[in-house]
């Protein structure tokens, strides 16, 4: 109980408290906006326009002035034939590589799978530097030295720090050029290919496309895995790793590319360095030839009832790499899209099937997939799904590739031609993916294609043309199919055979 003097004083206390505790925060806010406005004048000095965009709510660039201010990749032709081509970015990084038309399709039946067992033996030394002295040079520049092996495509690269560009194409050349295939490393590196045969077979996602491959170019290369058999990685000697080196390591039939800080004069004078002895010709004038991959409409079914989930593939003859048509399957292939049960979105999703694998629990995920060849390709759809939603799945994808041919609208293309746009140009995120694809390009094409040029091709599509294209490719077609798991519901092939077309009046 106070008196009312005491009531007085408490509340003029209160009230002195309370205008110190204003002014208090009113000059920390005062501070924190001079502190923010000097933060924002340091990076504008510095050169960030970023955030000075965000601060008055626009973009710096458009998407069409970034696509026609993307650097020019520079492409020079050496005297045997090798081709170097660069990007320059003025970065403090860069990836450096060399690009090979060589693969599993340039095998036979007896040597498939070496160009996978040279992509092991890389790097386990060289006659000038062994594997402990080669792992020391990669490591003390900071680089990271990797390689793979594709069905035409085999690449050596590594991303390192510009000013170690000369270093990294010295030791690239010696890894193509001077690898020491000592038999102890070759029995060595057998036990680790076989083991990853071992476990390529625990993906079933890779499992299921081999087999697809292996069914619809069946009796030809393209039908052999990258990996190759067993029985061959067994059996391979050091004389069928020579002879593979010799047959198709030359010079018109590689690219050195590179993208960051690099210099494309220097990087030509450093190729004519330690490039120039790659030799062009071939023995007896044997140039390799690639065979016409001739598609079959089969199926291949591997059925396991102790398998959790059934991996199922479903493709048509699609395009080359060259071919125009790609670019509309490219188009057709994004309107179907791509699903996965972790997505959010359900019914609200863009795709129509995949609003149906949401909505209907068709599927645990899907992806509709190219892969283009020199002169063909498999366009398809993959997905995992429940035992029991096989022959629903079956049916709804094959239910969109009709809708392509027949009822593809004007909304469902503009959406598509964004996805696909967006998703080209954010693939090439860095060095390493840049680099990848102009060793790609300059093999395929002859050319990198600027995103400035895919851009215009891929706004040329009109859903007119997605009908014209994907009929021409996938209406009355007969497609191939491979099957893992629990498939006891996969329809027959003559029902999937007979949902290639529409009985229309």
């Amino acid at each position: 109980h106070l008196k009312p003097t005491e009531i007085q004083r408490f509340q003029r206390t209160s009230r002195q408290s309370a205008v110190v505790v204003v002014h208090t925060v009113d000059k920390m806010v005062a501070s924190m906006w001079r502190i923010s406005g000097a933060v924002n004048r340091a990076f504008g000095r510095a050169g960030y326009p970023l955030l000075l965009s965000l601060r008055r709510g626009q973009a710096s660039v458009s998407y069409a002035q970034s696509l026609l201010g993307a650097p020019e990749t520079r492409l020079t032709t050496l005297s045997n034939g090798l081709r170097i081509a660069s990007e320059e970015t003025n970065q403090a990084t860069c990836t450096v590589g060399l690009w090979i038309g060589c693969g599993s399709r340039y095998e036979s039946e007896k040597n498939n799978g070496a160009g996978f067992f040279l992509e092991h033996m890389a790097f386990k030394g060289t006659k000038k530097h062994p594997q402990s002295a080669l792992e020391k040079a990669v490591e003390s520049m900071g680089a990271h030295l990797s390689a793979y092996t594709s069905r035409e495509h085999t690449a050596y690269y590594m991303k390192t720090l510009a000013k170690d560009l000369p270093k990294a194409v010295e030791l690239l050349a010696e890894v193509v050029q001077s690898s020491s295939l000592s038999e102890a490393d070759i029995e060595q590196q057998r036990n680790v290919v076989l083991r990853e045969l071992e476990e390529v077979q625990g993906s079933l996602q890779d499992v299921c496309l081999d087999l697809l491959h292996a069914t619809a170019f069946q009796g030809t290369p393209l039908g052999h895995s990258v990996l190759g058999p067993s029985a061959n990685a067994r059996t391979l000697t050091r004389n069928d790793l020579v002879e593979y080196i010799s047959s198709h390591y030359k010079a018109p039939r590689m690219v050195l590319a590179t993208a960051g800080g690099v210099n494309h004069d220097e990087l030509v004078a450093l190729a004519k360095q330690h490039f120039s002895g790659i030799s062009f010709e071939y023995e007896g004038d044997a140039v390799p030839v690639l065979s016409p991959c001739r598609f079959t409409g089969s199926e291949i079914r591997m059925r396991d009832d102790a398998l959790p989930l059934a991996h199922i593939a479903i493709a048509v003859e699609g395009a080359g790499a060259a071919n125009p048509d790609i670019v509309p399957l490219m188009v057709a292939n994004s309107i179907i899209g791509s699903y996965d049960i972790t997505f959010g979105g359900g019914k609200h999703l863009s795709s129509r099937l995949a609003r149906l694998a949401a909505e209907l629990n068709l599927c645990h995920s899907f992806q509709a997939f190219h892969s283009s060849y020199n002169d063909t390709g498999l366009l398809g759809i993959y997905f995992v799904t429940d035992k029991h939603k096989i022959e629903d799945m079956m049916h709804w994808a094959q239910n969109a590739w009709m809708n392509l041919c027949t009822t593809v609208t004007e909304s469902d293309v503009a959406r598509a031609k964004n996805a696909l746009k967006a998703s080209l140009v954010g693939q090439l995120n860095g060095t390493t993916p840049v680099c990848d694809d102009i060793g790609r390009h300059i093999l395929n094409y002859g050319r990198r294609i600027p995103l400035a040029e895919w851009d215009a091709r891929i706004e040329g599509v009109t859903p007119r043309i997605v009908r014209d294209v994907c009929s021409k490719y996938i209406y009355d077609k007969c497609p191939a199919v491979s099957a893992v798991g629990p498939i006891e519901q996969l329809p027959d092939y003559n029902r999937m055979r007979s949902a290639m077309y529409w009985l229309r009046f």
